[in-house]
């Protein structure tokens, strides 16, 4: 029973673990907010592929892909996205394949609002080959425990919901996942997964540019993210730069007002970025430098970022200007000198 005892504790504190996260929040926007559904010029295939805490023994490895498009004659934007997040020594994997629709609706003039959904289906399951009990060690055979016959793979279904307002140069949102509470126990337990609850916004400033630039544009674009589920809280804010086709940024993550265990600053990282623009691809880098208690032990966390887009369903039809979402994301700076 000893094994049985520890795996209970141990997926119990699991069901309590905050999401996967992305540091280049603007590279995953279906995954931030359904509400950023179809607010791209084109349409927009993403890849994101994380490795958290590369010197841990089993680092968490998060891969993300998604596809929208923006349906202009229905005011709306329809796409697909699918995860798979790895953690821990069992290779504990969560899957999820989810489909997403946003509605645009005009306020005012250069003012457009964006509720979205995300009606997904997720699968959490270990490698059970993976699993060490105590009478494995003590006997040095298979094991007996019961506990294996109690684990299983859970499926669920998940609901999740968001909105975005946004002009040409700011914006702001809110999303909430989870909105079901679905129960994702491996031990046939009640363990509810907690909604999650996000408010994230930004600015884009365009900068002048000297004349002899051409069609380069610079510009700045702070931004933050806000997420909170269960007792979890995080806090993500910071800038990027942009020199067409190039974009770096710098970030800090953590609630440096909040305590944490050791009654110390509750700080987790800062994260430099690297960009670059070949019209069509974006590509990105980022490198999470831990500064909490892990530090030195964690060696911090790699995320790359592919961004592809290409003409929509009617290349030939002129859009409206509105109908972009500002987000920081370079390529939608490079038209500002022509407005």
């Amino acid at each position: 029973m000893i094994g049985f005892v520890y795996m209970s504790l141990l997926f119990t504190g699991l069901a309590y673990a905050q999401d996967p996260q992305f540091s280049q929040y603007y590279a995953s926007p279906l995954y931030l907010n359904p509400g950023f559904t179809g607010t791209s010029e084109a349409q927009r295939v993403a890849l994101n592929s994380r490795v958290q805490w590369t010197q841990l023994k089993s680092p968490f490895v998060t891969h993300a892909v998604s596809y929208d498009v923006s349906v202009d004659h229905l005011n709306s934007g329809f796409g697909v996205i699918a995860m798979t997040d790895k953690a821990g020594s069992a290779n504990l994997r969560t899957t999820t394949i989810g489909a997403l629709y946003s509605s645009k609706i005009r306020i005012s003039e250069g003012w457009v609002v964006s509720p979205g959904l995300n009606f997904s289906y997720g699968s959490r399951g270990i490698d059970f080959d993976k699993l060490v009990f105590g009478d494995q060690i003590e006997f040095n055979g298979p094991t007996l425990d019961d506990a294996i016959s109690q684990l299983n793979n859970r499926n669920y279904f998940d609901f999740s919901s968001g909105v975005v307002i946004y002009n040409r140069l700011a914006w702001m949102g809110l999303s909430v996942h989870h909105i079901n509470k679905p129960n994702h126990s491996l031990l046939g337990e009640d363990a509810r997964l907690p909604m999650k609850t996000s408010i994230h916004g930004g600015v884009m400033i365009p900068l002048k540019v000297h004349p002899l630039a051409g069609m380069k544009v610079s510009s700045l674009s702070p931004s933050f993210v806000y997420t909170q589920q269960g007792e979890f809280q995080q806090f993500d804010f910071g800038l990027n730069m942009v020199y067409d086709p190039v974009l770096i940024g710098l970030w800090y993550r953590g609630l440096p007002l909040q305590k944490n265990f050791n009654d110390k600053a509750n700080q987790d990282a800062i994260i430099f970025m690297l960009g670059l623009n070949l019209k069509y691809l974006e590509v990105g880098y980022s490198y999470d430098m831990s500064i909490s208690g892990i530090s030195g032990n964690s060696g911090g966390s790699h995320e790359i970022s592919i961004v592809y887009k290409f003409d929509g369903i009617n290349p030939n039809k002129v859009r409206r200007k509105d109908k972009f979402l500002p987000c920081p994301n370079y390529p939608h700076f490079k038209n500002f000198d022509k407005n």
